[in-house]
Order: structure tokens, then sequence, then C-alpha cells
């Protein structure tokens, strides 16, 4: 494996999770909004790295996988953190669809690959807006403090309730796209 910008972009990403885990729970001022900026980045690198990988040429089978793992990473462990921090059920039901989702989707894509069809299943501009979403959604609730007397975490619970039905959306997207694989390969065995 050779090292290059979107691979390092990927492995930040990774490594800020331990950060933003630590700024989330400490009980220091301000340390939520810290780790909300300091996702925001982390999301931000996730849109870099493939453009900078497509752009200069430093697309790799490794940085192909690895940018998935780093999204469902942040993505799965912040929002545990979000489930734990406030104990109403709604923030577990998104959550729960979110997470689900991303496993769901994952397993397909995974599958489809071994049948020799994973191009059938890549990704869609509705799961890039499902992507943009969760980050603004997940990244504010994160923030949790108001600004300028704006609610910022209820600003971003609206957003991750979009992200959620946007989920459902393009995970059925996938679905709709991997049926006639399926039925096949069930036919077959």
């Amino acid at each position: 494996m050779r090292l290059n910008l979107a691979i390092l972009l990927t492995l930040f990403r990774i490594a800020s999770i331990p950060a933003v885990v630590f700024l989330f729970y400490s009980p220091l001022v301000l340390t939520r909004p810290i780790a909300a900026m300091l996702f925001g980045i982390a999301a931000v690198t996730d849109f870099l790295d493939g453009w900078v990988a497509r752009r200069y040429g430093q697309t790799s089978r490794f940085g192909e996988f690895l940018d998935p793992v780093a999204d469902k990473l942040m993505v799965s462990i912040v929002l545990v953190m979000l489930v734990q921090g406030d104990p109403d059920w709604y923030v577990d039901i998104v959550a729960m669809i979110i997470i689900g989702r991303e496993i769901t989707v994952s397993a397909l894509r995974e599958w489809m690959a071994t049948i020799g069809e994973r191009a059938n299943v890549k990704v869609s501009w509705s799961g890039k807006v499902k992507t943009v979403l969760q980050m603004f959604g997940i990244g504010f609730m994160v923030y949790e403090n108001t600004f300028f007397g704006i609610d910022i975490y209820a600003i971003g619970f609206v957003l991750l309730i979009v992200a959620a039905g946007m989920t459902i959306w393009s995970m059925s997207v996938y679905l709709r796209a991997a049926w006639p694989f399926i039925l096949r390969h069930d036919a077959m065995g």
C-alpha cells in the first residue's frame, strides 16, 4: 500500500474519531462545539478524498475499501454517542434507521461484488444527499449549544430526520437495483 493524499485524508477521518469522542464527553467548557467543528472538518474530508483520488489519479483498491469504512465508523460512533447523550426515544429510532441502513447496504454491496455486479449498486445521488444531510445533522447535534439564540441541536435533529428519510429512500434504490440479481441467484440456489 502506498500512502497518498487521498488515503491520508481518509486516515485523518478515522484518527479524528477518538478526539471527537473525547471532546464530546469532556466536562470542559466549549468542548462540544470544538467536537462539532472537528467532526465537520472530518466530514469535509469525506468529499475531498474522493475528489483528490479521481483528480490526481490516486484511486486504489485500498482507498475504495477504507473510505466507506471511515464514513460508517464516524457516523455510527457519533450516533451512538448522541443516543447515549439524549434520553429521548426518537433519537434512538433515527439512529437505528441510519445504522441499520448502513449495515444493510454494506452487506448488499459486498454480496453484489461476490457475484460480479457491484457496479449496479454504486453510490447514487440519493446516497450523496443522505450523506450531506447526515453530516450536517450530526454535526449540529454534537454542537448542541445555541448560537445567537438559535437551537442548533434542534436544527440538527430535523436534518437528521430528513437524512433518515433519505436513508430509507436510498436503501430502496439500492435494493431495487439488486433485486433482479437476488431473484436470479435465489432461483439458482
